[in-house]
């Protein structure tokens, strides 16, 4: 006797094969994240501190994920091996002189390696070979560094604030001069004095040049003035002669040369 009836088995056969539909496509999904269905080369890279990288990570190159971290092994108390598989269509642009680096998704995102680009001349990556590395920055010491640089900023600001306070407060120089309008009035007047000084001097140099007794020392210097312009002159008129007296013999010889060759010609003719 049938304990079941038709429909119970057709929803019981729609659920197993839903549930291996299922397991099919997360093994699909799975097996292309971690290659397991493309053809991988295996390289490998030294490190003395991994920084919480783990099997399965991420692999990139160019900003493209191209693989996995396959395998994680302490060598000794100083040097961690990863080995890593990278697809096998990626390995003609991976150089043998590129670095691999210890990165993370985001500021706290989880660990992934990083292969930076090779020079062009460099010959291509071999399987297995073992690539330079670069060691990772610890967290830990961003964040020492941070409060670090935030407790400078904190004291610069409050040194900063007691200065504008006391220059407020007309504390100091600088507070003084800006607060006070006394010194203000006296540098304003100075100013005027040292103007007006000027003014007299330009008055006083102008008057001695007419006075009887310094006019035959600016005479002089103005006489001395147009001497050298003078001989300057003469220079430049004399350098103008012998420029166009050398262009004339230079012509002159050119003529003679053109003389010279068209009675050559006029020989040869006859």
């Amino acid at each position: 006797m049938e304990t079941h009836t038709q429909k119970f088995k057709i929803r019981l056969g729609l659920f197993i094969a839903g549930g291996l539909a299922l397991f099919v496509v997360t093994i699909f999904i799975i097996g292309k994240q971690k290659n397991l269905f493309n053809p991988v080369f295996e390289i490998s890279a030294n490190f003395k501190n991994i920084s919480g990288l783990q099997v399965g990570n991420t692999i990139r190159f160019s900003g493209i994920a191209v693989g996995t971290v396959d395998d994680i092994n302490i060598i000794n108390d100083s040097t961690i091996k990863v080995d890593m598989l990278i697809r096998k269509e990626v390995m003609q642009y991976i150089k043998s002189d590129c670095i691999v680096a210890i990165g993370s998704e985001g500021l706290i995102g989880d660990r992934l390696m990083v292969i930076t680009h090779g020079s062009p001349d460099s010959p291509l990556v071999k399987e297995g070979q073992m690539l330079a590395s670069v060691e990772p920055v610890e967290t830990d010491a961003i964040m020492a560094s941070l409060q670090v640089t935030a407790g400078n900023a904190e004291y610069i600001s409050a040194q900063l604030a007691e200065i504008i306070f006391n220059i407020n407060s007309g504390k100091g120089t600088i507070g003084r001069l800006i607060q006070d309008t006394a010194i203000a009035e006296n540098l304003s007047e100075t100013m005027y004095n040292l103007k007006t000084s000027s003014k007299g001097l330009d008055e006083n140099m102008e008057a001695a040049k007419h006075n009887f007794l310094l006019k035959g020392y600016f005479n002089n210097k103005e006489k001395a003035a147009l001497d050298s312009l003078e001989q300057v002159q003469k220079a430049a008129d004399k350098q103008k002669k012998a420029d166009e007296k050398q262009l004339k013999d230079e012509q002159k010889e050119a003529e003679k040369i053109n003389k010279e060759e068209e009675e050559k010609q006029e020989e040869e003719k006859k």
